[in-house]
């Protein structure tokens, strides 16, 4: 008969920790099952690029063969002939229409500043013994060719009242100019500083003025006062336009 005191199980090994063993087999089993997770059949999740790709097909079918309905279609979404209003205090876009004689004495009134100015003064009467005053100057209210060809080439000897000022030549201003810009100071000059002829020289008619001006047989020469009665007293072709006529102030053309 055995001892008491020397009692053994023989199943159990001494050198095991149970607590140790039991909490490596349940983490064993935990990844296990991780790695290799069967879901049921029939109830796994959709991946997110199937769903995608579906949706995009589905649109591409609409359009094709349903038109794409209502969703896409511009014309049942937007009225035809559909104008945008003006905004509640706000101004249609680009400068507002003025009437010729404004709008063409506004952009002469510029080249009057750059080209004359310096010369014959804010208010156009010169100083009297360098530069004459256009107020009233048979050239500047007279026929339009006169004007025109002053402007363009110089002066050089007596000017339309026969008196020579300074050094007796005045430079050619015509370098740089556009048929608007000789258009506008000519309409400026005519119609400011006293002088009133009330009519507007229109772009046409400029544009003829260069023509005229290069064909003069000494071109590129100033004129003579001689020269302008002789060869220049008329007024300038070109189609008319009326002083109350509404314009574009920028591109001076007639509004339609």
């Amino acid at each position: 008969m055995s001892s008491p005191d020397h009692q053994s199980n023989p199943d159990l090994d001494e050198t095991i920790n149970v607590t140790q063993a039991h909490g490596r087999v349940a983490s064993d089993c935990a990844a296990a099952a991780r790695e290799k997770h069967l879901a049921d059949s029939g109830r796994e999740a959709v991946p997110l690029w199937v769903i995608t790709a579906c949706g995009v097909v589905l649109l591409i079918a609409g359009g094709v063969l349903g038109n794409a309905g209502t969703l896409f279609s511009y014309d049942n979404t937007f009225r035809a002939d559909y104008v945008r209003g003006t905004a509640p205090g706000g101004a249609a876009d680009g400068p507002q229409p003025k009437t010729a004689l404004v709008a063409f004495s506004a952009k002469g009134s510029k080249i009057y500043s750059s080209k004359c100015n310096g010369c014959h003064g804010s208010d156009g009467k010169g100083d009297g013994a360098n530069y004459p005053s256009l107020v009233g100057s048979d050239f500047v209210i007279g026929d339009t060719q006169q004007l025109a060809m002053v402007i363009l080439n110089g002066i050089q000897g007596p000017t339309s009242t026969g008196k020579t000022y300074g050094a007796g030549i005045m430079p050619a201003q015509g370098a740089g100019m556009s048929a608007e810009d000789l258009a506008g100071v000519m309409t400026y000059i005519r119609n400011n500083f006293g002088n009133s002829t009330g009519d507007v020289t229109s772009v046409e008619m400029a544009k003829n003025a260069f023509d005229l001006s290069a064909s003069r047989e000494k071109a590129g020469q100033p004129v003579t006062s001689e020269e302008v009665r002789a060869a220049h007293s008329s007024m300038l072709a070109g189609a008319e336009i009326f002083p109350d006529i509404m314009v574009n102030p920028a591109t001076l053309a007639p509004i339609e």
